[in-house]
């Protein structure tokens, strides 16, 4: 039994010493995961479409000239008894080149309107970009504090298990001197076998949230370990409600979003109306025809007939041209005025969609604030638990060795500077992820 025990840290510890591990800080985190991540990677192609769709040849400003080419290949056959031509067969083929040019001289500003158009959805798709990023960025630092979380916990469980090692040891020196008990024996090897199972836990658990964080980094082999480098600061810093709902109006990322839609929603407005106003368009170019004709032909003079070959015939023709037209709508059973009309009322949801979202985001940043202030609070008071606990279990080591106290005493601190320290851990953690939230709010996380 004593060998077991002795050997049991060594297999813990070489459970998470087994692998290679390389250092990994928060910052190199969001770096690798702004690398790999395929949402980041989705946004960026889709930003690319929309810049290259915001161009006037799109918008149609531009004219638009094409080559032309005609074939023509005709078989004529005539009968004609009463005259003197009395019969032909006639073969004709051609080819017809040409190159046309067209271009909108006015639409009711539909080009204009279309480019503005194709500018918002460029600047929404950038913003939809920035968007990616901030999730990605949070999703990360969430799951990095986790795994720092998760690794001090080991480092508590770790440290009270070789307290509980300890103290079979020494048990076992007294037992030897006739000084404890097999009782006593066997409740301090229950304790160490307890906080053995906890540690192997919770190194379960660390692994977790080292996969997790190697998910939201886009890191495929989910078995690379890390030694992560930056520490669980509980420094918080204050904010104040009105300062914080200004940076949120100005840099919240889904409330630019709805801006945007906004202003997308009265260019489709502005669109529908140039519908009702007059096209004009100029059309020019030439075209050069080469026509060639041949066969025979039957000529009747009474008892005379005679039949002669048509000799061929090239003819070329070359015609320039340059043509303007102009429409006006004039009725099209009201199909415009109920597209303007919903154009009108889209708008009109559009800016409901601010004004909610605005009072969704006002109601999640006073929440915030308030969970976030709460929080550094109980951190406040976690901390001086941890320290009061710790003190009370190094008064305590020293009273189990003097005596004083019996073994069940003893685990009783033990549990609660395990409680204590697990309680502070949990606050810190959730004071990062609440802070998090809040510079998410105000649109600090893709500055």
């Amino acid at each position: 039994m004593k060998v077991q025990l002795a050997l049991l840290p060594a297999l813990l510890l070489f459970a998470l010493t087994g692998k290679a591990q390389e250092n990994l800080s928060l910052s190199d985190a969001i770096q690798k995961g702004l690398e790999n991540n395929f949402q980041i990677k989705i946004a960026e192609a889709r930003t690319d479409i929309a810049e290259r769709n915001n161009d006037w040849a799109i918008a149609g400003k531009v004219p638009t000239i094409n080559l032309t080419a005609n074939s023509q290949n005709n078989y004529r056959n005539l009968s004609n008894p009463a005259g003197p031509l009395t019969a032909a067969n006639t073969y004709t083929t051609g080819i017809t080149p040409g190159i046309e040019a067209s271009m909108i001289l006015f639409d009711g500003y539909r080009v204009q309107i279309t480019k503005e158009q194709l500018e918002t959805q460029a600047e929404l798709s950038e913003s939809n970009q920035q968007l990616a990023v901030q999730n990605s960025i949070q999703a990360i630092i969430n799951a990095y504090y986790n795994a720092l979380v998760q690794q001090e916990q080991l480092d508590v469980l770790q440290e009270v298990l070789e307290l509980s090692r300890d103290r079979v040891a020494y048990q076992e020196v007294r037992q030897e001197f006739g000084q404890s008990s097999t009782f006593d024996i066997l409740q301090t090897q229950d304790a160490y076998l307890n906080d053995s199972t906890n540690y192997v836990l919770q190194i379960n658990t660390y692994e977790t949230a080292i996969r997790n964080l190697n998910l939201a980094m886009g890191i495929d082999d989910m078995g690379t370990s890390y030694t992560l480098t930056d520490t669980l600061s509980y420094a918080a810093e204050d904010y104040q409600l009105a300062d914080l709902q200004q940076e949120m109006e100005s840099n919240n990322v889904e409330l630019r979003n709805e801006y945007i839609n906004r202003e997308l929603s009265s260019i489709n407005t502005r669109l529908q109306e140039a519908a009702f106003k007059p096209t004009v368009q100029v059309n020019a170019g030439a075209t050069y025809n080469v026509g060639i004709s041949f066969g025979e032909q039957t000529l009747s003079f009474g008892p005379n007939e005679t039949i002669q070959e048509i000799p061929q015939i090239a003819a070329r023709t070359f015609q320039p041209f340059i043509n303007f037209s102009a429409s006006y709508p004039l009725y099209d059973g009201g199909a415009r005025n109920i597209r303007l009309e919903n154009a009108r009322k889209e708008e009109l949801i559009a800016q409901l969609n601010i004004s909610d979202l605005k009072r969704t985001l006002n109601n999640q940043l006073a929440n915030t604030l308030a969970t976030y202030n709460t929080q550094k609070r109980l951190v406040e008071v976690t901390t001086s638990l941890v320290s009061n606990a710790r003190r009370n279990l190094e008064i305590a080591e020293e009273r189990f060795r003097g005596g004083l106290i019996n073994s069940f005493d003893y685990r009783t601190i033990q549990v609660s500077y395990i409680n204590a320290s697990q309680q502070r851990l949990n606050a810190v953690f959730n004071l990062k992820n609440t802070e998090t939230e809040l510079i998410r709010l105000i649109g600090g996380l893709v500055r």
